[in-house]
Parts: structure tokens; C-alpha cells; sequence
């Protein structure tokens, strides 16, 4: 199985997860006289056989990526970056987006705002680290499509 198989079937577990803990919290408490209309104990056999599988998958998927080594780091590290790079971008177009807003002055007696940064460099290393971004997600989703899961 490809890394990338095994990552979609991870969210599908979690997926089925948490369709099967809403279904068995509409079953756990009923009016009284009232058949529930699932077995909450047959749903929680399957929430545990679903939990139990989503543990070796997460195992083996981890245990993968630390092994799967691209330009000297292991996946896990190109991973790290990613989500670090991307909160990066985030925080950076968010201050960005705040010394962007436009102010709304009634009067000159109203108090006027003023940006404190140049927004042209800020939205320059905006695009360029969306840029890395985007090629590190490509390279990632690249690995994973080419990696055997390890057993």
C-alpha cells in the first residue's frame, strides 16, 4: 500500500469515528419505553474496532515518514516545515490584511489610523513564502504517492 492510500484511509476513519460517536450518543439515552434505533453496545464495539485500526495505520504512517528521506530531511521534517511555513504565511497576510483596512472618516475631528508598516515588502514575502509553500506541499504529495507504507 502507498503512503498516500494510507493517509486517505486514515481520514476516512476519522471520518467513520466520529459518525459512529454521534450515532451512539443519539442512542445512549432514549424515552422511556422506547427501543433505541441502533445498539449503542454493537456501535461501540465497531467505534473501538475503528479506534484500534486508526492506531496501526497512525503507527505505521509515522513510522514511515520518519524512514522516507528527500534532499536530507525525513518526511516528517519536510511535514514540521510545512506546517510552520504555512503559519508563517498565515500570520504574516493576517497583519498584512490589518495594515491594508481602509478607514472610514466622518470629520477631521475623528482620530485617524496610520500604518506603522510598508505593506509592499510585507506582500512580497507573502507571495514568496506562499510560493515554497506550494512547492513543499507538491513535493510532499509526491513522496507519498511513491512510498511503500513500511509494515
Amino acid at each position: 500500500m502507498k503512503l498516500a492510500e494510507a493517509l486517505a484511509i486514515r481520514k476516512d476513519t476519522q471520518k467513520r469515528i466520529e459518525q459512529l460517536k454521534s450515532r451512539i450518543l443519539n442512542n445512549v439515552r432514549i424515552q422511556e419505553g422506547d427501543e433505541p434505533s441502533e445498539s449503542p453496545s454493537e456501535l461501540m464495539k465497531e467505534l473501538d474496532s475503528c479506534l484500534n485500526e486508526l492506531q496501526s495505520l497512525v503507527y505505521l504512517i509515522n513510522k514511515t515518514n520518519m524512514h522516507i528521506v528527500s534532499d536530507g530531511k525525513t518526511l516528517t521534517q519536510l511535514m514540521a516545515e510545512k506546517d510552520i511555513l504555512g503559519m508563517r504565511v498565515n500570520a504574516l497576510r493576517d497583519v498584512f490584511n490589518k495594515a491594508s483596512e481602509s478607514q472610514d472618516r466622518y470629520s477631521r475631528s475623528e482620530i485617524k489610523m496610520v500604518t506603522t508598516i510598508d505593506i509592499k515588502p510585507l506582500g512580497r514575502q507573502i507571495d514568496k513564502l506562499s510560493k515554497e509553500l506550494r512547492e513543499l506541499d507538491i513535493k510532499i504529495q509526491g513522496l507519498n504517492f511513491i512510498t511503500d507504507l513500511e509494515d
